[in-house]
């Protein structure tokens, strides 16, 4: 296997003009890579550490040069020389750090030098990532979620679901997959210009109007499905991104469309909107540290639809165990910096294949032109990928990945929503209303 002959940080921006860290890597053979890390707005609080420099005279205190330096040079001395696996090199980064969140070296340091890392050893191999990573299993395409409203924290608008989702189930391959959703996003900006509702987006390329109420949003997403010429719930069906943290206010208490709410009422609303919606999907319905909430919540509809944790789990597998043995959701969002290393990723992945947890990989809000999520939906079979809406280069630049990866792998590419069982195991009805 090649070493590692150079390493090198930078500090760049990431799609919301905020700082991020982007690392290249040489080997000896002369393989060069780069990756470039994301960065989120609805975060965990059990996330790993994003290092930042908190020097209010650059970028508002968001600059990472504290985290490049940590690459140039404490991690740059470590590591040069060794061979280039990523599983080695992460074991090396860890034990170097010796915190449980990263906080010394920074998240987004190890995490940018483990994916260029792993980049660079498939450049070597003359291997594509995805190859690399998933050797015979890496043939399985991603139904992709689409993120076509946005609400939350990831809009200027009065909804407080982050993500209303579009997932065209239905479709025969990705390419057509990706044609029917970008049919219903055109779709529905005509519906909102025809109310003189806003068009502007959000960041993750999804639009931000403002609405009467949270269900408001389904009900357009419905019409917009409908007038692009599919049918909702067999073709196209829907998912949720609550990020109820966010709007979780103290123990058992939140903050819904302008009243006080606990979990229980929460509950009976997404059960009402699963009866009368083509919703397969739910993540973050209550908030992270709501455990006896999500419990309730997994007896009400954990046998319908699929419950994903993002806050609740952070990517982290010992967080996912403790969820696993507690029959706590049945999904996990996969976020590569929530953990901060590629092997600890993929280690989340196999423990939530092996307990039949679903896995979705996903984008951030701040996000790069980097399109490893891309390549580690394929490497990982999960089937499943979040990467935003049909807008904004951030976002497209992975579904354009993805595009080259089926067209690469020809009659062996499988799309996921072809797959029996697939997503719609668990769901009662297909289709709307």
């Amino acid at each position: 296997m090649s070493k590692i002959k150079e390493v090198k940080a930078r500090e760049i921006l990431d799609s919301r003009g905020n700082p991020t860290i982007e690392v290249d890597i040489l080997l000896d053979d002369g393989s060069l890579s780069r990756a470039a890390v994301p960065s989120g707005a609805s975060t965990g609080e059990k996330e790993a550490l994003e290092l930042r420099d908190a020097d209010k005279s650059r970028y508002l205190g968001k600059g990472v040069l504290k985290a490049v330096n940590n690459v140039n040079r404490e991690i740059a001395s470590k590591i040069k020389g060794l061979a280039a696996s990523y599983k080695d090199i992460d074991k090396v980064l860890i034990d170097l750090d010796g915190t449980e969140n990263k906080s010394r070296l920074g998240a987004n340091a190890i995490l940018g030098v483990s994916l260029a890392v792993a980049k660079a050893a498939a450049i070597s191999s003359k291997q594509p990532l995805y190859q690399y990573l998933g050797k015979d299993k890496a043939f399985v395409l991603p139904v992709p979620l689409m993120n076509i409203l946005n609400g939350g924290m990831h809009a200027d608008n009065n909804l407080d679901i982050q993500e209303f989702m579009i997932v065209p189930l239905g479709a025969p391959r990705f390419s057509e997959a990706l044609r029917w959703a970008a049919e219903v996003f055109h779709n529905l900006k005509s519906l909102l210009k025809s109310r003189k509702l806003n068009t502007s987006v959000g960041d993750e390329g999804g639009f931000a109007p403002q609405l009467s109420c949270n269900e408001e949003a389904l009900g357009l997403i419905i019409e917009a499905i409908e007038k692009a010429g599919y049918k909702p719930g067999e073709d196209i069906v829907l998912a949720l991104d609550c990020a109820a943290s966010s709007f979780y206010k103290k123990e058992g208490d939140y903050q819904f469309e302008g009243a006080s709410s606990n979990s229980g009422q929460l509950i009976a609303l997404y059960e009402d909107w699963v009866k009368k919606y083509p919703i397969i999907s739910i993540e973050d319905g209550l908030g992270e540290f709501d455990w006896p909430g999500w419990k309730k919540l997994t007896e009400k509809l954990g046998s319908k639809i699929q419950l994903v944790g993002d806050d609740l789990f952070v990517t982290n597998p010992g967080i996912l165990k403790k969820g696993i043995s507690e029959g706590v959701a049945n999904a996990i969002l996969i976020k590569l910096n929530q953990i901060g290393s590629l092997s600890e990723t993929l280690e989340a992945i196999d423990i939530a294949n092996k307990s039949k947890y679903k896995s979705v990989i996903s984008h951030r809000s701040g996000e790069t032109e980097d399109t490893t999520i891309a390549h580690l939906a394929v490497a990982s079979a999960c089937g499943q990928i979040k990467t935003g809406s049909l807008s904004r280069t951030d976002r497209v630049c992975k579904y354009n990945e993805l595009l080259r990866i089926e067209q690469e792998l020809g009659d062996k590419a499988i799309y996921a929503g072809q797959m029996k069982p697939g997503l719609m195991e668990h769901c009662e009805h297909k289709s709307a209303g």
